[in-house]
């Protein structure tokens, strides 16, 4: 290539880049913006209505475990457990999987699945029982019933889909688990 080729397309190339750039300082003057004086926008949200009183920065259910429990259906909590199924075996005698088996957890103590290498916060419960009340918090947010736990599920916000997966797990014992009183 000679020279003249050369310098013809450097200088179109710097006249693009020229017009390009003046382009953008002439549009920054006729498109100037102000900066807000506080960045962001303010959303107001009308405070929903509650039959719970708020402790310790959660609401606490309208209803209570027992009430939803009598009318849960265990049959649709065995649905829910396929989500559970990805991480856990409700089988007798069933296998570990990324999480402990679940057959008869309902009155099981914390961190006593044999065979499972259970979280340091977990074991640190080992002396505590798998109550429903128990098995509802942790499914509901198991990072803030049990910090520290390796468990990653999200947790289950709906109550009632709650109560009909503890049917179910409260169902999974050669003697089931009654649910406590409404």
């Amino acid at each position: 290539m000679n020279s003249s080729k050369f310098n013809t397309i450097a200088g179109w190339t710097l006249g693009t880049a020229l017009l390009v750039f003046g382009l953008n300082s002439l549009a920054d003057v006729i498109y100037h913006a102000e900066a807000p004086e506080k960045p962001g926008y303010l959303i107001e949200v009308a405070e929903a209505e509650t039959g719970g009183e708020a402790t310790g920065g959660e609401e606490q259910p309208a209803v209570s475990l027992g009430t939803l429990m009598a009318s849960a259906d265990a049959a649709k909590g065995q649905a829910g457990f396929k989500a559970c199924a990805a991480c856990h075996t409700a089988d007798k005698g069933g296998p570990n999987k990324v999480g402990p088996n679940l057959w008869g957890i309902v009155n099981r103590m914390h961190a006593s699945h044999e065979g499972f290498n259970y979280s340091e916060a977990m074991a640190a419960k080992k002396a505590e029982p798998w109550t429903y009340e128990a098995l509802n918090e942790f499914i509901h947010n198991p990072k803030a019933a049990v910090p520290g736990t390796k468990m990653a599920y999200g947790g289950l916000k709906r109550d009632q889909e709650r109560a009909n997966l503890l049917a179910y797990l409260g169902s999974l014992a050669d003697t089931p688990v009654p649910p406590p009183a409404p």
